[in-house]
């Protein structure tokens, strides 16, 4: 088998995970959540002891299949000279998004579901939210790095690496990621706010890496 299909067939895994995962992510944040509030107490148990748990399952192993081929794909391009400051942001941000899940969001979902015991499950439902809600502010400027990278003519493979706008878009996300961790949500806190703040991230990346 052939480098190029290789890279291909990973190329394609690692789409297919990627809509496993984001898919995953915006279930619980636009329909679990709001269906979590208006339920009735029989039915709320039932999707915690069930269809959560199960919903949890392909997200964290999408987010992890989607994570592993990405590492391989981000080598590829390192070793083929085709970095690029979109590649860099948005692999930043993917990391960090699988990190939230399986450091932040997954352990603290144990707790506030009941899957492990002790734990305050309040405090651990508000700290997965809140990870959750940062992943799904990462996903649009993320993506669009993933496709700018190798499509975008004159920012994409092989352009030049680094610059002012890379250093403004790298501290952004780290501030974000911290904020995540040990924050508030902010704008966030309802679906239309960080639908509006993803795609305003999205701007503002794209803002920077072409003007700074």
């Amino acid at each position: 088998m052939s480098g190029e299909l290789i890279d291909f067939l990973v190329r394609w895994g690692h789409v297919l995970f990627g809509i496993v995962w984001i898919g995953m992510l915006y279930y619980f944040n636009f329909v679990q959540g709001g269906y979590f509030k208006e339920a009735s107490p029989e039915a709320l148990a039932d999707a915690k002891a069930k269809l959560a748990p199960s919903a949890l399952w392909w997200f964290r192993w999408g987010a992890m299949l989607t994570f592993i081929t990405g590492l391989y794909l981000l080598h590829v391009v390192t070793g083929n000279s085709q970095l690029n400051n979109y590649i860099i942001v948005g692999a930043l941000m993917g990391t960090l998004m699988f990190i939230n899940v399986w450091a932040v969001i997954w352990p603290a979902q144990k707790i506030a579901l009941g899957l492990v015991e002790g734990g305050d499950k309040a405090a651990a439902g508000a700290k997965a939210l809140l990870a959750s809600r940062t992943n799904v502010l990462f996903s649009a400027p993320m993506l669009l790095g993933m496709l700018a990278g190798p499509h975008y003519v004159g920012q994409g493979y092989g352009s030049a690496v680094g610059g002012t706008g890379l250093t403004v878009m790298l501290v952004i996300v780290a501030l974000l990621e911290v904020n995540a961790l040990a924050g508030k949500q902010g704008p966030m806190t309802t679906v239309k706010g960080v639908i509006h703040s993803s795609l305003g991230l999205t701007a503002v990346m794209v803002l920077a890496l072409n003007l700074l």
